[in-house]
């Protein structure tokens, strides 16, 4: 799905408007993540999680680093001060949104590597 945002701002708020994307960016608040671990964190289906991955990455939001057959994503450094705001209010969602509380618990520390 294309976005017609008019800027970066627009772009980044329509980003963490889903609560998908919002649950994605919790859990790579605690480093880098490869899609099978946020699709079993996340009881999603693969296609669904890197749809909403290809939409933080358009957002400038996250990057990813391809390792053979894997892809790991991770926060992308603030590139702005609307930016370093942003993943400060995602650090406060964190630790007020229940959801984002039980997704933490979830994260092994194994991949399915």
């Amino acid at each position: 799905m294309k976005t017609k945002a008019a800027n970066p701002v627009d772009l980044m708020f329509r980003a963490i408007a889903d609560p998908t994307r919002l649950r994605i960016l919790g859990l790579l608040r605690g480093g880098e993540r490869c899609v099978c671990e946020l699709v079993d964190i996340l009881r999603c289906p693969q296609p669904k999680a890197s749809r909403h991955l290809a939409y933080l990455r358009r957002a400038g939001l996250v990057s990813v680093r391809k390792e053979g057959l894997w892809a790991y994503y991770s926060l992308k450094p603030a590139s702005n001060p609307f930016h370093v705001k942003l993943l400060e209010c995602l650090a406060t969602c964190c630790a007020h949104v229940p959801v984002l509380q039980r997704d933490a618990r979830r994260v092994s520390t194994k991949c399915c590597e």
